[in-house]
């Protein structure tokens, strides 16, 4: 894209912005006025660009903060600086050390603690500040979650989106790393200019060495978290990850804390508020939507007018009411429902199931259906898994460099690959809501030590078009959840249970089940090479043969949590 184009996109994006914020209920009152520019210090002396604007004529007022990473965001919040400004409130921006005229290294995360509770503590003693609320989403929101349990008085809240404090529940899935995240995100924030091709980069082997062969120069960061596969390795369970995801469990803020269905931090995001502290939980707001991690709406072939969202509008609402007129949050969760297109409100999370609803995998005769009842039949159904053919990732949760293929999307006809296994229900004679974790139930046996199977869950609608609901991928060496790495004897029929993230859900009356079995799901996770050990360090691939049972010794099944809707 040429520069006059680009710049082209973002003036009309800035524009469709403004637009947004003339829907807000917070009246403009003044005209923003100067902007002050200073070089504050850090704990080590490393000086930071931070940028204050506030409205003209008023002498103290509440202040919103934002610390970023990234440079391509500034004339974005710049904009937002001029609109709160507009509407009474300070808006300060700081700049993460190494970016964007910061001094300092940047290295992702490690500094962000220190660098953000020294600009708190520098706003608390500035007596232009009555309050201060602190806005973020994604990166952004890491700056404020890191140092949510240490803020000053004046701090009275944050608003964090599309992010969570459970790194590893972000970066891997059962040993296979989330590469359309973490792969991406290192090459476009390697704090240098990487000009390899990113799928090239993602299917690199072996991925230990990608940085020095494809991208100029090792980034040990990067190698960190390639490397550590283990949920109870140290780099997890000691050191910065492991104290961000404590940090929840001490908060004693209001926070509102939102998400989106097909975010690839949804996951994450959960485990954090679970782990808020009471105090925190009782003032909060947890809020999920039909979006990806730009918030955009990406439910396919179902209505979603009942979404009515402004994802901007609402934290200038929430600061609002909380910074200027003192108001005191209680616990909400709101939820949109997909397909019932609403958002239902509850006070808990999860939100309570009446029972479990099973359809049960069939391959009798060679057919492939989902079941209502265990099989009497013994039966199975094989497939051959190539790594260098890879099942490329379409309508997803976890992507960010691919994500116009993240959310609900149509899918592909049944058995669209040789190594795609389609199971198929009947029609369901009425509607079903699921609420929560699927959980899918598979006996299956491999010819190699060590391999992956996915699975995606759609609903067929009676026009015959499939969407996705929920998808995940698991590998044998930490089936079942396991936290390390274990064994696994070729031929050996075993079970594993794959658990999906949560949804809200309901399957029309007229639509049928659709489970895909398949091993892969590539750029959202990495691609198994069908040999055992940390997936980074493998050099080769081959073709492993999968097996899937059903029946009554094997009863693989999908198991649906559902909740029951009042008459």
């Amino acid at each position: 894209m040429d520069r006059q184009n680009e710049q082209q996109i973002i003036f009309q994006y800035l524009q469709h912005v403004r637009k947004l914020y003339e829907e807000s209920s917070v009246p403009v009152v003044y005209k923003p006025g100067h902007t002050e520019e200073r070089m504050l210090p850090t704990n080590d002396g490393v000086r930071l660009r931070t940028e204050y604007c506030f409205p003209e004529g008023v002498k103290r007022v509440p202040a919103i903060v934002m610390r970023c990473c990234y440079k391509q965001h500034a004339p974005l919040l710049a904009l937002h600086a001029e609109e709160y400004t507009k509407r009474g409130f300070a808006f300060i921006i700081q700049w993460c050390r190494g970016m964007n005229g910061s001094e300092g290294k940047w290295e992702p995360n490690v500094n962000e603690r220190e660098d953000g509770l020294a600009l708190m503590r520098y706003l608390q003693a500035d007596d232009r500040i009555e309050s201060i609320g602190y806005w973020g989403d994604s990166y952004l929101a890491l700056t404020g979650w890191v140092m949510a349990d240490a803020v000053p008085e004046k701090v009275k809240t944050m608003y964090l989106g599309v992010y969570g404090c459970d790194r590893f529940v972000s970066a891997y899935q059962d040993g296979l790393f989330r590469q359309d995240i973490l792969t991406s995100w290192a090459m476009e924030n390697a704090g240098r200019e990487i000009r390899a091709d990113y799928l090239t980069s993602a299917a690199f082997r072996p991925q230990i060495h990608v940085d020095e062969q494809l991208w100029g120069g090792i980034l040990p960061w990067y190698r960190d978290w390639i490397l550590n596969t283990d949920r109870d390795c140290s780099y997890w369970t000691e050191g910065f990850w492991a104290d961000l995801k404590k940090i929840p469990g001490k908060i004693q803020i209001p926070l509102y804390i939102r998400e989106g269905w097909y975010d690839h931090h949804l996951g994450s995001a959960i485990s954090t508020y679970e782990l808020l502290s009471d105090t925190a939980k009782s003032q909060s707001t947890f809020e999920i939507g039909p979006w990806n991690h730009s918030y955009q709406s990406v439910i396919a072939h179902q209505q979603t007018t009942g979404l009515k969202d402004n994802s901007f509008v609402k934290p200038l609402e929430w600061f609002d009411c909380i910074l200027r007129k003192g108001g005191h949050p209680k616990r909400t969760i709101r939820r949109y429902v997909i397909g019932a297109d609403c958002w239902e409100v509850q006070t808990v999370y999860p939100v309570p199931i009446d029972c479990k609803t099973c359809f049960y995998l069939d391959a009798t005769d060679g057919k492939k259906g989902l079941v209502t009842s265990i099989p009497v039949t013994n039966a199975c159904v094989e497939y051959d898994y190539d790594p260098l053919d890879p099942v490329f990732s379409y309508g997803a949760e976890s992507l960010l460099k691919s994500m116009d293929k993240a959310g609900s999307l149509v899918q592909p006809p049944s058995d669209y690959r040789s190594d795609v296994l389609s199971f198929e229900s009947e029609p369901l004679e009425k509607s079903l809501q699921i609420d929560g974790i699927i959980r899918v139930k598979l006996y299956v046996a491999s010819d190699v030590e060590d391999t992956a199977f996915s699975v995606k869950l759609m609903e067929v609608f009676a026009d015959g078009t499939a969407v996705n609901i929920r998808g995940i991928i698991t590998t044998l060496a930490y089936r079942n959840g396991s936290a390390t790495r274990r064994d696994y004897n070729p031929g050996e029929k075993v079970e594993i249970e794959l658990s999906l993230w949560d949804i809200a859900w309901v399957l029309q009356a007229g639509s049928r089940l659709r489970l895909d079995v398949s091993s892969s799901d590539f750029p959202q996770y990495a691609v198994h090479s069908n040999y055992p050990g940390i997936w980074s360090e493998q050099v080769e691939t081959r073709i492993a043969h999968q097996t899937i049972y059903t029946g009554n010794f094997s009863p693989s099944c999908i198991e649906l949590p559902v909740v029951i809707a009042e008459e």
